[in-house]
């Protein structure tokens, strides 16, 4: 049985502020190593209920945080900052199932610690078929592509609700409720690692009654953009339609070519600051 985990950082029991997380933070080794225990016990779990193989796509930032030895399961590491396919890199039909940990709610959302979706300076908002969309209902739209259902979020709890909504019967390891986009209370870092544990391993022993994502054809990605310099950036790119100074979308059957059309318009917007 073969596992895909796509992991980010944000949603990691205690982190609540970007030097934890961002590469050179005073903070940043002590919490890299929290993740990895996040990461290790959602392996540990699904190892316990039969899973045997695993890939882990680092997707967090410049994608290059964690020790490859220090992982679980002897499990694969994918790493590096370009990627075409961003923090779904390496996702293929041959998987089983799919695992995100220590993810984060929307930049359309209420209070999530840390909240952004994807590009926090160019998108307000990220909407699918007119629901608003986190980095897991995004991603979701690869797992779609490839028939690969998602069995496994762990973060706040306002990311688990959000990847509900995509993917209908998720397990969900809820390690901090969010205070505010800086503050959070969250379980003790064994406790965390406990929890993920027991709902990987829950998620691989229901998995024959798993579905891949939930999203209706033909998809509508609707972006709304924090300045207009972004949005018209993005209308340059084939298969956006700027819909308002703010505002653009990008429809289709194809739940990977909205992905990839969506990833060009993210590293796109980003080339305007780098």
């Amino acid at each position: 049985m073969k596992i895909f985990i796509s992991s980010d950082m944000e949603g990691t029991a205690g982190v609540v502020d970007w030097d934890q997380c961002v590469i050179g933070g005073s903070q940043y080794p002590y919490y890299t190593e929290l993740l990895t225990g996040e990461i290790n016990a959602a392996i540990e779990g699904a190892m316990r209920a039969g899973a045997t193989e695993f890939l882990v796509n680092d997707a967090h930032s410049k994608m290059a945080n964690l020790k490859p030895d220090a992982l679980a399961g002897r499990a694969g590491y994918l790493s590096g900052r370009y990627k075409p396919m961003y923090m779904m890199q390496g996702l293929d039909p041959s998987f089983d199932a799919i695992f995100l940990v220590s993810y984060h709610g929307s930049m359309g959302s209420r209070g999530s610690v840390l909240s952004h979706t994807y590009f926090p300076l160019a998108f307000a908002e990220v909407t699918i078929n007119g629901v608003v969309a986190g980095e897991a209902g995004i991603n979701a739209l690869v797992a779609a592509a490839y028939r690969v259902p998602i069995v496994l979020v762990t973060g706040d709890a306002t990311t688990a609700e959000e990847t509900e909504r995509f993917c209908p019967g998720i397990k969900a390891a809820v390690v901090k409720r969010s205070v505010s986009r800086f503050s959070a209370e969250a379980l003790h870092p064994e406790a965390a690692r406990d929890l993920i544990r027991e709902r990987a391993r829950e998620a691989v022993e229901h998995l024959p009654g798993a579905a891949p994502p939930s999203i209706g054809l033909p998809v509508t990605l609707g972006m709304s953009f924090r300045s207009s310099d972004y949005c018209e950036l993005a209308a340059r790119i084939a298969g956006v339609e700027r819909t308002g100074d703010l505002s653009a979308v990008i429809v289709g059957d194809d739940p990977l070519w909205i992905y990839q059309t969506f990833i060009t318009v993210v590293l796109l917007c980003r080339g305007l600051v780098e």
